[in-house]
């Protein structure tokens, strides 16, 4: 995620134009490591967020509501005994390097007027968030970090505010770029995407593979291997990027993973990403900046709320693969039960013609037609009567296990093809809601064990399946889990309408409504891709599709959540593709 110099030159502008001049009205602190401060400015009040996370540090204005603790943490407390009613003067950065200073005006307990900085370091783990006073002496940070973690800069109440150790780089503005260009293409040796990071303050790795995917060049190309036509076409690029940062003509976009960004936002940046053709531009930094991390904060919350309903249908399917494995261990062992039998009745047909104490004894078998003779191994202390009962019994042991472990084994291959069918919905759900009815589910099946803990909640609305406009124009419908599945198979549908779902492979059902018209083709080939894309094959070709009409498709009786089966259908093979599914109009 590029929160390079360049983007924070882009958002100290535009929080500079916006906040200048502007009243601290509130201060929070949601988050140990995140400030939130409501300002009045312009007639109207905006939240400026400012977060010193190890993972997503940031400074940026924000729409996101979010849970304040009841009792204030010390720095938040400090923070407001500074700066609250306090005005700011100016929002500024150091030199393409990824710190913000913002001056305020505040009247202190005395009645006297005095400036306080308030600085936020964007710097991965060692980020920070810093109140100094007007000499630039440190009043607290919101991270100390004393002599013991860092021996080199302090960060501790009463000391001298120092900047991190500078990087030996140069900004593109005071860049003399044919020359830095042009002895690099004699003298260095590294690729010419790691010389732009390690030489040009402010640029992030994807910046540098976006100068050269401007200038045609192969990011991992050595610099000294250039050619002329390349030196010059690098050259061309970055003075047309110093332009851009001299005269400040951003344009704040966020890049999407695939057409229909249903994985989230990968990047984002103040400049036009060529690289990423389908980048969504936005008008604003913050606004780029508030939803790229909101977005990545919901699918990070999504992920962690997945997370251990994957580990309990992991260790469910695990454990059905293990007991699957013993039970056919079981009919293996089971399968030469008739031999058992035959020896058994060999020797009753032969009693009398056994020698006592015999270890084995060759056998007419009267039921081959060849006359084959067949080797019985004895037990030599057993009568001839009590080995053909010895054999019986093996043979009735046998028999019973061979039967149980059929049915059980049927019984395990059912709820394996469930438990693969929720893990396969459990990646289709998009909201906490949908996720919380697949736990529901499990709680409901017996995998999950319900807290002893029972709260009182709110009624919630029940979530709704995902609506298609078929590029015909018909309604198509698809599930994300079971009880999404049941309700569009077993309630939603009319008979005439079509069902689909991929032929043995765990997915959504999906259902195309008829609305007393002849379903063409076309809208039957996108319910099948729709079917393939919200399955386990999403990512294959050639993905075989039934469909048939709802009035086929019957639950049986006690059957899982999810489970139907079907008849008189047909199959149509598609493979999956996201652009073509972005081309569909999705409703909800």
């Amino acid at each position: 995620m590029p929160f390079d110099g360049v983007v924070t030159k882009c958002i100290v502008e535009e929080l500079a134009g916006l906040l200048t001049g502007g009243r601290i009205e509130k201060i929070f602190q949601p988050e140990a490591d995140e400030i939130i401060m409501h300002i009045r400015t312009r007639g109207e009040s905006v939240k400026l967020l400012l977060s010193a996370s190890a993972n997503y540090p940031r400074i940026h204005l924000t729409e996101t509501v979010k849970e304040n603790p009841q009792v204030p943490p010390m720095f938040c407390m400090l923070l407001r005994k500074h700066l609250s009613g306090g005005r700011i003067n100016a929002v500024r950065f150091h030199d393409y390097e990824r710190i913000v200073t913002i001056h305020i005006e505040s009247v202190s307990e005395l009645g006297d007027v005095t400036e306080k900085k308030l600085v936020i370091e964007i710097m991965g783990r060692h980020s920070n968030i810093i109140l100094l006073n007007s000499d630039d002496r440190i009043i607290d940070a919101i991270k100390h970090v004393d002599a013991e973690v860092s021996s080199v800069r302090e960060v501790m109440p009463t000391r001298p505010y120092v900047l991190p150790p500078p990087q030996n780089k140069v900004s593109l503005e005071s860049l003399d770029i044919d020359g830095f260009v042009d002895s690099a293409s004699r003298e260095i040796f590294s690729t010419v995407e790691k010389h732009l990071f390690q030489s040009i303050k402010g640029f992030s790795l994807f910046l540098c593979r976006e100068v050269c995917h401007r200038a045609g060049l192969d990011s991992r190309l050595p610099f000294n291997r250039m050619t002329e036509s390349q030196i010059t076409m690098l050259k061309r690029v970055l003075h047309e990027v110093k332009d851009i940062l001299a005269k400040s003509l951003f344009t704040p976009c966020i890049i999407y993973n695939g057409e229909s960004g249903r994985s989230g936002p990968i990047d984002f940046h103040c400049i036009p990403i060529t690289m990423h053709p389908d980048a969504k531009q936005m008008g604003s930094m913050s606004k780029v900046l508030d939803l790229f991390y909101y977005e990545k904060d919901r699918i990070e919350r999504l992920k962690q709320k997945k997370n251990d309903i994957y580990k309990v249908l992991s260790n469910s399917i695990d454990r059905c693969a293990k007991k699957m494995g013993l039970l056919q261990e079981t009919l293996r062992e089971a399968a030469d039960r008739e031999t058992l039998r035959l020896y058994g009745e060999l020797i009753l047909a032969n009693i009398y013609n056994i020698p006592q104490n015999s270890a084995k004894v060759s056998l007419l078998n009267y039921y081959s037609e060849n006359g084959e003779y067949v080797d019985i191994p004895l037990e030599p202390h057993l009568s001839p009567q009590e080995n053909a009962q010895r054999y019986f019994k093996r043979y009735a042991k046998a028999k019973s296990a061979f039967s149980h472990a059929s049915q059980q084994l049927e019984e395990t291959k059912k709820e394996l093809e469930y438990l693969e069918s929720v893990l396969q919905l459990l990646d289709n759900c998009e909201t906490p809601q949908e996720i919380d009815e697949i736990r529901q589910e499990l709680v409901s099946q017996g995998y999950i064990h319900q807290s002893k803990k029972i709260h009182q909640k709110r009624q919630v609305e029940e979530s709704k399946p995902i609506r298609y406009k078929s590029s015909d124009g018909f309604d198509i419908y698809v599930g994300k889990n079971n009880r999404q599945n049941d309700l569009l198979t077993l309630k939603l549908a009319s008979s005439g309408d079509i069902w689909l779902h991929t032929k043995n492979i765990p997915g959504s059902h999906v259902i195309i409504r008829k609305h007393k018209k002849e379903i063409p083709d076309s809208t039957l080939l996108e319910g099948a891709m729709l079917a393939a894309y919200y399955s386990k094959a999403r990512h294959s070709s050639n993905v075989p599709v039934d469909y048939t009409t709802a009035k086929n498709v019957k639950k049986p009786p006690g059957a899982k959540p999810g489970m139907v089966t079907y008849e008189n259908y047909k199959t149509i093979i598609v493979t999956p593709s996201e652009e073509q599914v972005s081309k569909l109009r999705r409703i909800t």
